[in-house]
Formats: structure tokens, C-alpha cells, sequence
């Protein structure tokens, strides 16, 4: 199986545009929680070794990349837009913002950035292109996709502590038999879409959950 490269990165870099940030998102299909975002930019001179999509990795090794990124990447940003977010502006929306976000989050400015999939966030602090199946080609989207996969399953990892009735822990969130149960079960939490099927609009809607997240994220690293 043919694995993320870096020859995208390094044409750009023969041209003249530096520094390449490579940009992706996990958990955009799920029914509770955010959706993360993150934008990193790797070093062409120390290159982490066995980057992949994160999908395809098991969570060990996803954890393991993951420290091996912070270590080696010249810069990396993540953001969260919460489930309030998704439901005001939709996922789609909330995901290019958060892209935006990330983007303009890194300690360096980048000139170009690699965006995985088919949709370019407008407004963006740099130009860029999308690459359809990105996160299985080129390097610094991979990089991306596994902070922002590890990041968001830390954080439902920790809201199924907190809130163990609907098992996030387990299913981060998915439409998974066991998390349609306890929804039946128990009804939403205010960390749920409303937005998404099969869940209904509240009639009222409780406070962000922006403020619990920033004080959950600090502690997963």
C-alpha cells in the first residue's frame, strides 16, 4: 500500500513557497462532540518516519506518531469548534472555519497550504490547493490528520469519564448501536448535534460548551 510523500512539500519548496502547511479534520461524522482541525508544518529535514492516514492506524500507533510530530514538526495549531458551533453554522461550515483557525493559529505564517479533500476554506491566511485523499498523500496532511484525530478522541476519552452514561470513550461520539442506546436511554447531552439526525432541535439551547473545552484541552497533552 502506497503511503504519504513528501515530493508535493518539496516542488513547492523548489519554487520558492515556504513554509507548506498541510491541513485536516476528524470527526466531522459523528453525533456529539467537536470537530478538530489541525494545521502542521513539518521540517523537509527531519521527517517523522511512518506517517499515514489516521484512519488506518490503531490508536497506539496513532499515539505514538502523535508525540513524534510534536517533537520533529516546525509548528503545529489545533482547534476545536463545538457541537453549539456545528449547529449554528452547520459541519461543513464549522470545519472551514476551524481550518481558518488553525491555519492562522500556527507560530509560523505559512505561504501555501495542503488542504485534504475537495473543499478550499475562503479566507484563508495563505493560498493553497486541495488534494482528494489527501491524508494518503502528501506528509504534512497526514501529520494533520493524526494530531487532530488524537486530540478529539483525548477529549471524548475524557468527556466518557465525565459522562459515562453514553460511552464516549468508546465510540467518540459515533452513531454506534451502543451510543443510540443510551440516547434513548438517557436523552442528549448538551455535547450532542442537535443538527444531525436522528436528533431533534432543542427548544432551548444550554451555554457553549467552548468553555469547557479550553479547560479539558490543556490537560490532554
Amino acid at each position: 500500500m502506497n503511503k504519504p510523500h513528501f515530493r508535493i512539500e518539496r516542488r513547492h519548496l523548489k519554487e520558492g513557497r515556504w513554509p507548506i502547511a498541510g491541513i485536516d479534520e476528524a470527526g466531522r461524522g459523528p453525533l456529539a462532540g467537536p470537530v478538530a482541525v489541525a494545521a502542521v508544518i513539518l521540517d523537509p529535514g527531519n521527517l517523522p518516519r511512518g506517517l499515514n492516514d489516521s484512519k488506518v492506524l490503531d490508536p497506539a500507533e496513532r499515539e505514538r506518531l502523535y508525540a513524534i510530530i510534536l517533537a520533529k514538526a516546525l509548528c503545529v495549531s489545533v482547534v476545536l469548534a463545538s457541537a453549539r458551533e456545528i449547529d449554528r453554522v452547520n459541519i461543513r461550515q464549522a470545519t472551514l472555519a476551524g481550518m481558518r483557525r488553525a491555519a492562522a493559529g500556527l507560530c509560523l505564517r505559512p505561504v501555501h497550504a495542503l488542504v485534504d479533500g475537495s473543499d478550499f476554506p475562503v479566507g484563508l491566511c495563505c493560498p493553497g490547493e486541495t488534494i482528494v485523499k489527501g491524508d494518503g498523500t502528501s506528509m504534512s496532511i497526514a501529520a494533520a490528520s493524526i494530531v487532530a484525530k488524537v486530540t478529539r478522541d483525548r477529549l471524548m476519552q475524557r468527556l466518557g469519564q465525565k459522562h459515562p452514561a453514553y460511552g464516549f470513550g468508546q465510540h467518540a461520539g459515533y452513531a454506534t448501536r451502543a451510543h443510540l442506546a443510551a440516547l434513548t436511554q438517557h436523552g442528549p447531552s448538551r455535547f450532542h448535534r442537535f443538527s444531525f439526525s436522528p436528533l431533534k432541535p432543542p427548544q432551548t439551547v444550554e451555554k457553549e460548551d467552548v468553555l469547557m473545552i479550553e479547560t479539558i484541552v490543556p490537560a490532554l497533552t
